[in-house]
């Protein structure tokens, strides 16, 4: 081998880019071992290659260079030690992927049954179908009608419980669930949910849940797999209109006994639209009969 390399020479050689290696020069971390007075072209050894491994391996891992730089008297315990800090820093980055991820997925599905809800679907049976692969018989389903699905359970996360004095609105108890939310260990970047413990609470105060509730995967209570009423509005936080008496009505007339809390997910909201007005709320109660 010849006794010095160009820059693209000891790029190719040593898998790093000419960018990193003209940048480290810059700073003063890595030089080359000579430089051409006239055109002032870097040169490097092939001896160079070795020592350049040490930035390579702990740039490649994330470790600042500033830190890299000064390593100038590194040993095995202080090399040991950095790598240590640098395993809890990424351990921590690989945690918010993971709920990055999580909530990425829990939103995604949120705004497509959202959009499926406007744009009307087919049920067979409780069964949503396909549009295109639908099964004979199935039902069109409309935005504004009441119908009965099955729906797979959903995890959550469930705050304190909701206490609304005489004249407070919607918005004071979720400030409050907010504030509670980091001692309850509550990712508000889930969506966040209204949960009435049962049917006639719903029916008597729908704007007032008994509790807020995080959906988020990872969490210890469960919206159980089963069949649910299920009804849809338009509207800001707490505005669910005439769609309580719509699903009492449908219930009565239908001969449906429902059990258990009833759930207002807001499929579409801040996310998805400037105006308030346009939220889409689903109200769900399960039925037991």
């Amino acid at each position: 081998m010849k006794d010095y390399l160009t820059i693209k020479e000891f790029s190719q050689l040593s898998g790093i880019e000419t960018t990193a290696l003209r940048y480290w020069d810059d700073i003063g971390l890595f030089s080359p071992a000579k430089r051409d007075l006239e055109n002032n072209y870097r040169y490097y050894t092939a001896e160079q290659i070795v020592a350049v491994n040490f930035i390579a391996v702990l740039s490649n891992l994330n470790v600042p260079l500033k830190t890299i730089a000064q390593m100038t008297d590194r040993s095995p315990e202080k090399t040991a030690k950095l790598i240590e800090q640098q395993e809890k820093l990424l351990d921590r980055e690989m945690q918010r992927l993971r709920d990055c991820y999580s909530i990425i997925h829990t939103r995604r599905e949120m705004i497509y049954e959202g959009i499926q809800a406007l744009e009307g679907f087919y049920v067979l049976d409780g069964i949503r179908q396909e549009a295109r692969a639908r099964a004979p018989g199935a039902e069109q389903v409309g935005f504004n009608d009441i119908t009965v699905l099955q729906r797979e359970s959903l995890a959550y996360i469930r705050g304190l419980k909701n206490v609304f004095k005489e004249g407070e609105r919607f918005y004071e108890s979720f400030i409050k669930f907010c504030g509670n939310a980091d001692l309850l260990r509550i990712n508000l970047n889930f969506p966040i949910y209204g949960m009435h413990e049962s049917l006639p609470g719903f029916l008597k105060a729908p704007g007032q849940p008994d509790y807020f509730i995080s959906m988020d995967p990872a969490g210890n209570c469960e919206i159980e797999s089963g069949r649910y009423l299920i009804g849809f509005t338009r509207g800001n936080y707490g505005e669910l209109g005439n769609l309580p008496e719509r699903l009492a009505t449908y219930a009565r007339e239908h001969s449906i006994i429902t059990s258990g809390p009833v759930y207002t997910m807001y499929l579409l909201e801040e996310t998805c639209t400037k105006d308030p007005s346009q939220y889409l709320a689903q109200v769900s109660v399960a039925v037991s009969r």
